[in-house]
């Protein structure tokens, strides 16, 4: 049933955005849905994925507008970032598919005041988490069965492309310790769905990209 846990979170990820027009990198983008939410809010969009058919998919979508919306095909481990370009940098889902380390070269890509925002994909440390799960398994499966019934009211699902997908997660401890390692000052919440939030404003006074 189509219920996707990354939609979820959209407008979790959106209150992150910061006043005013920017640019926005949103990386890993898939379809386009987020980066369509972004222009929606006024950013200027640029999003990448590894996935052909996923940038085929995102690019044969318009932009809502009132900003753009730019899609191509590459890889954020190799891809040349402008220093200090963008005011809000998001990841749905897509960091633990690279090293962790590479959000320093999105800690670099922000301009001072910028949000980096990353949902991601972990597995449980503590008591806590795994308290989480289980209160995620009976929540997921009524949010199933909801969207499944409001699908069927109006005509069936959409058909989705399904973006390439990795099992292979950090655990939570890992992810705190090395996003206050890598990004001091950072915030990383556990959310339901087995997600977890990341959230990262770089300080006016931090220094330059070299």
């Amino acid at each position: 049933m189509p219920f996707d846990h990354n939609h979820h979170y959209h407008p979790t990820l959106l209150r992150l955005l910061p006043p005013g027009p920017g640019r926005a990198l949103d990386i890993g983008c898939g379809d386009g849905r987020f980066a369509r939410k972004l222009a929606a809010a006024g950013m200027t969009v640029e999003g990448i994925d590894t996935s052909d058919a996923m940038i085929a998919r995102a690019a044969a979508t318009g932009s809502p507008g009132p900003g753009t919306v730019d899609y191509r095909r590459a890889d954020v481990t190799t891809e040349p970032l402008e220093p200090e370009a963008y005011a809000y940098i998001s990841c749905l889902a897509s960091l633990h598919h690279v090293p962790f380390e590479t959000v320093t070269r999105l800690r670099d890509a922000l301009a001072p005041g910028g949000v980096l925002a990353v949902l991601g994909c972990a597995r449980s440390s503590r008591p806590g988490d795994y308290a989480r799960e289980l209160v995620a398994v009976p929540a997921n499966a009524l949010a199933r069965l909801v969207v499944f019934a409001g699908d069927q009211l109006n005509g069936g699902p959409d058909p989705v492309a399904k973006a390439p997908v990795r099992m292979d997660f950090p655990t939570l401890n890992d992810v705190r310790r090395d996003a206050g390692r890598l990004l001091p000052g950072s915030t990383v919440r556990p959310l339901v769905f087995w997600r977890y939030l990341l959230a990262w404003r770089k300080p006016a006074d931090h220094p330059a990209a070299g």
